[in-house]
Parts: structure tokens; C-alpha cells; sequence
């Protein structure tokens, strides 16, 4: 398997877009592994990705084998070697946005990865037309918005009409995972009106509403609302997997709340997730009784894994949350492969973004507006 880094040559005819019925070309930035690109397939073919992380890129590799991937920082590539695309996808890094992170901002070494994609944007012979930029709600929550607003102004910058929406994964799977996408499409398209809507919809939380105020160039996206999901948490984990064993369980267990231990002790539900916390300066087994997993994290401390508090019988014992649930809870299929160790997989789930909702957002705003940029009319 090669991942290395590839250097593709300098296209010597002009970027041109798709013919019309086949699949826009699309690059993927921080792809990790890949769940955009799985998740946009019938919408667009991924013609590049990238990635720093080669156990991340591992996975890519075993599920997109046809893909250029290029493994290497995201400072290291040139905008001039890369093919034509429509759409540009960046899940840029989320630690300096994230409430569990830092807090340094937009412009801090993780997150202001961000400005090397714009920078990759810039050196292409032509930009692509539609840029979809990705990541936690402290991009527009934290700071009263600006954070945001220094991404938009850069896009507008640059000669897009710029929206953000707030899509939470819980609408597709049984994962609370609020995540704001940000779509600039170039300001010469014309948008399909049915698009766009006169103000804020389902989509637009207040953050979002306050970070828009003022800003030039700004779009209300608008997309239906979508049902909510049917399936439950109980019904993605594998149920045969072993439990830790008593020792081990009843350690975990008396780190419960009370006031969660109550709760479970009178819960109906067969299994309850929960993530260990610091609380007052010790550690507790947070719960939660709606049969919907937490946010899913990666793997890079004790707080961060996930437990299952599983009931057998009239007892209850803990395991960790395995990578294939996570691919579950992530809206991968079955057939996606995770190939290294329980925490490759684990991670690879971990910081990805849920497919359904990729999915969604391509179906009813990329695939139209790619349609628009593609329209000689």
C-alpha cells in the first residue's frame, strides 16, 4: 500500500468543469478517512485528498484505492499541482475552536490550518467555485462570532457569497454531533432561488444568526428539514462483544453520580453510554439515558473513549465503545474497512464527519449548485 506523498504534475490544459451528467471533481482537505468522500460519492468523484495522519490515511487508502492521496502536511502542497476541481472540501483541525481545546482561535497553529487550504485555494489556475469549509460550533459560538468572521471576510475576499448552517448528526444517527458547515459558492453563480432562503431556518442557530449580522456577501442557505432518525444507540452495538470483567465493571461504575446511578438502576434501556469526567476534582462516569451515544472523540486520553454500561442479566458492566460502533454511529457501512489497531479505527471514526450528513448537504445544496456553476446559461 503507498501513501506517500505524490506530486502531481502541472495540468497543461486549462481547468474546465464536468461535462454535464458526469461527476463534478472534488478535493479533499483533512480528509482523515474519508467519510466525505464516501459520503459525496454520488455527487462528486474525488480526484485528490490529503492528510497528515498515515494511520488515518491508512483507512482512506483501504476504501478509496483509486483516489490520489497525498500524504503530508497541508503546508507542503502546491495549489499550482493540483487537477481542476469544483468543490474544495476542508474539515480543517477543530482543537484551537473546540470548548474541550485551547481556546486560541482562528488563527492559532491547529485550527489556522485553515488559511494554508485558502493559500492552496489561491495558487490553483482557477479557484474552484464552491468551498465547504468544516468544523465544531465554537467557530461561531466562542469569541461572539468572530472567529467566524474572519473566515468569511476571507472568503469574500476571494469572490464568494458565503453561508453557514449548523447540521447535528442526531437527525441521521443515534450520535449527538453539532457541527457548522460553512458554503461559499463564486459570486458570478447564479443560485437557484429555492436555495436560498429570506432569513434564518432550521439550520441557522442563534450563534450563527449573531455572528451573520453586517457581514457582506452573506447567504441563508436553505435546505428541507430533515426527519428525524429511527434507529437507537442500542440498536448499533454489538450486544456478543466482552464486557470488562467484574473487577474491572465495578471500578467503572463507582465513578456514576448518584443522581446517575438512581437513573440507571430504574432504566429500562439495555445499554447507556457515558464519558469519564473531572468534576469538582475527581473523576466521574457521566450517562446519559436518551439511547443516544455522546459526541464521538478521538482516542488521545482516558476522557476522551467512550464507555457502554451494558446490562447482563440484573447486573451491569462496562466496556469501551469498539471502532466498529463508531463507524456505526459515524453512518458508515458495514463494508467500510478500519484496518490497524483498535485505536486506529477508533480515531479514524473519531474526528471524521457523520456520512449521512455529508450526504445530505450534497443532495440538497453542493449537487444543486454544482448544477448552477456547470449551467452556460
Amino acid at each position: 500500500m503507498n501513501v506517500a506523498r505524490q506530486a502531481l504534475p502541472p495540468s497543461s490544459l486549462p481547468p474546465q468543469l464536468p461535462t454535464p451528467g458526469a461527476r463534478p471533481p472534488l478535493l479533499e482537505f483533512f480528509a482523515g478517512s474519508g467519510l466525505v468522500s464516501h459520503a459525496l460519492s454520488s455527487y462528486f468523484k474525488t480526484v485528490w485528498a490529503n492528510d497528515i495522519c498515515p494511520k488515518k490515511a491508512a483507512v482512506f487508502w483501504a476504501n478509496h484505492e483509486a483516489t490520489s492521496f497525498d500524504l503530508g502536511s497541508v503546508t507542503e502542497v502546491s495549489g499550482k499541482q493540483l487537477p481542476p476541481a469544483l468543490l474544495s472540501w476542508g474539515s480543517f483541525p477543530c482543537q484551537d475552536l473546540s470548548l474541550a481545546g485551547n481556546g486560541e482561535g482562528i488563527r492559532a497553529k491547529r485550527s489556522g490550518l485553515v488559511w494554508e487550504w485558502l493559500r492552496v485555494m489561491d495558487e490553483m489556475p482557477t479557484r474552484p467555485p464552491i468551498l465547504v469549509a468544516e468544523n465544531v460550533v465554537g467557530l461561531v459560538s466562542t469569541n461572539n462570532g468572530a472567529h467566524y468572521r474572519k473566515l468569511h471576510n476571507a472568503l469574500t475576499a476571494r469572490g464568494y457569497r458565503v453561508g453557514a448552517l449548523l447540521l447535528d448528526a442526531v437527525f441521521w444517527l443515534p450520535q449527538s454531533r453539532p457541527r457548522v458547515f460553512v458554503v461559499a459558492v463564486n459570486a458570478n453563480t447564479v443560485i437557484p432561488q429555492k436555495l436560498v432562503a429570506s432569513g434564518p431556518t432550521w439550520a441557522h442557530s442563534s450563534a450563527i444568526q449573531e455572528a451573520a449580522k453586517n457581514l457582506d456577501g452573506w447567504v441563508w442557505w436553505r435546505m428541507p428539514m430533515p426527519e428525524k432518525h429511527t434507529i437507537t444507540l442500542s440498536d448499533v452495538v454489538d450486544f456478543s462483544l466482552p464486557c470488562h470483567d467484574e473487577a474491572v465493571s465495578r471500578k467503572n461504575l463507582a465513578l456514576i453520580p448518584p443522581g446517575h446511578m438512581r437513573r440507571l438502576e430504574t432504566s429500562e434501556l439495555r445499554v447507556v453510554p457515558g464519558y469519564k469526567r473531572i468534576r469538582k476534582g475527581k473523576q466521574v462516569l457521566e450517562l446519559r439515558f436518551d439511547d443516544i451515544a455522546g459526541c464521538l472523540r478521538t482516542p488521545t486520553g482516558g476522557s476522551s473513549r467512550q464507555y457502554l454500561v451494558i446490562r447482563q442479566g440484573k447486573e451491569w458492566r462496562t466496556r469501551i465503545l469498539s471502532p466498529r460502533e463508531a463507524a456505526r454511529l459515524m453512518g458508515a457501512p458495514e463494508t467500510f474497512k478500519l484496518p490497524g489497531t483498535f485505536n486506529d479505527g477508533y480515531k479514524a471514526m473519531g474526528d471524521a464527519v457523520a456520512a449521512p450528513v455529508a450526504a445530505f448537504l450534497a443532495q440538497h445544496l453542493l449537487s444543486p449548485l454544482a448544477a448552477a456553476c456547470n449551467d452556460p446559461s
